[in-house]
């Protein structure tokens, strides 16, 4: 099964990670010992944040009123869709009794943690679907507090974008604090500003707020120890070149320690899509270009492989978070790859943002979460 890199990026630095460890842990310490007042300072000197840390609901009330109708369609039409796949997950679960020997009885029971915390990215983009996929499920799962932390953003009248209020609101999160970055993390962990100390840390975030969570694990639970995200297309000579280079820049764009992958049996394709990706990215308003570049020219490859076979190989071996599949044919002649959207239509944003549900991770080899990704057809 033969692979060969067209383009092959660079590894990562481990001195860098161990750079972040330090300061994460310096920061988490320094929060622990001097509480709100240290989370206020570091909003005020981080985000250039002066409001109130928690939103209050009148703030929440006004901010909703402001989202147009259109956008607060989208949004229920998502939030109703992740709700009735985690209520359907959370049937697939029962609990029971059995007595293994006379006397001895065994058995399973389902019990919500009583608080979560939820982080919501919204430094450079504001994350709607980490909102919904958090608190949402969250909130089905019948855990008894769930509070909310994202970045505060200039220009926004509650420090939090007015969508991300409302799609708050919705979904039934109890508390919102303005605070992002290691210190939301914390606000959460250690029971700041009003909030019982939670039980599980949950949501996407930079490299700080991720190494911040590994760090309280043990501590706290946590959902997972989540890389940079990133992004493999499978595709064979019927796909569209300008399709999967656009998939390639949507996710690149996330950050510059984002990888993306093209694995492919066409050389043709591998040649159209390296040649499209620099130009669409190009195409993109600041930050996002200075991102989808930077992540492209370090992370970006392409792999040329001798048959699907191989290219399976190739996902298994990298264990993308998204797989967008698009080979002629459908299933025929490859074996099963279970987390993956499959078809010309499976764009993950379609897939992830509104189609479905809870996110299904998987990290270097191994799924952190069973069950997320849905497959949708051509």
């Amino acid at each position: 099964m033969t692979q060969t890199y067209l383009k092959r990026g660079a590894a990562a630095d481990p001195v860098a990670g161990a750079d972040l460890t330090q300061s994460v842990a310096a920061m988490l310490a320094e929060l622990e010992a001097g509480g709100e007042a240290v989370a206020t300072r570091m909003a005020r000197d981080l985000d250039r944040f002066e409001g109130e840390v928690v939103v209050p609901e009148a703030a929440i009330d006004a901010a909703c009123a402001r989202v147009p109708q259109s956008l607060k369609d989208d949004i229920a039409y998502a939030h109703d869709n992740i709700a009735r796949f985690a209520g359907a997950q959370r049937a697939s679960l029962q609990p029971f009794e059995v007595e293994l020997r006379p006397g001895l009885v065994a058995g399973q029971r389902l019990i919500p943690v009583s608080a979560a915390g939820c982080y919501v990215p919204g430094g450079r983009y504001s994350h709607i679907a980490s909102a919904m996929m958090t608190v949402t499920t969250a909130k089905v799962a019948g855990v008894a507090h769930v509070a909310a932390v994202s970045p505060p953003r200039g220009g926004a009248p509650a420090g939090i974008p007015d969508a991300i209020l409302y799609t708050l609101r919705l979904c039934g999160a109890d508390r919102v604090l303005a605070l992002g970055g290691i210190q939301g993390v914390a606000a959460m962990a250690f029971g700041m500003f009003g909030l019982p100390r939670a039980d599980i840390l949950v949501g996407p975030g930079n490299q700080f707020v991720a190494e911040a969570k590994r760090l309280l694990y043990g501590r706290v639970g946590i959902d997972m120890v989540a890389g940079p995200t990133d992004s493999m297309v499978i595709a064979d000579a019927t796909a569209d070149p300008e399709v999967v280079a656009w998939d390639l820049v949507g996710q690149a764009e996330h950050g510059t320690n984002s990888p993306v992958w093209l694995v492919t049996d066409d050389a043709t394709l591998a040649a159209d899509v390296g040649r499209l990706v620099p130009i669409f990215a190009a195409d993109l308003p600041q930050p996002n270009r200075a991102a989808a570049e930077g992540a492209w020219a370090a992370l970006g490859e392409i792999i040329l492989c001798e048959g699907r076979e191989a290219m399976a190989a190739v996902a298994d071996r990298l264990a993308p978070e998204h797989l967008p599949v698009i080979l002629t044919g459908g299933r025929g002649g490859c074996r099963p790859m279970d987390h993956c959207f499959w078809g010309r239509k499976a764009r993950w944003p379609l897939a992830t943002r509104r189609r479905a549900q809870t996110m299904c991770c998987q990290h270097r080899g191994r799924p952190a979460i069973q069950g997320g990704f849905r497959c949708i057809s051509s």
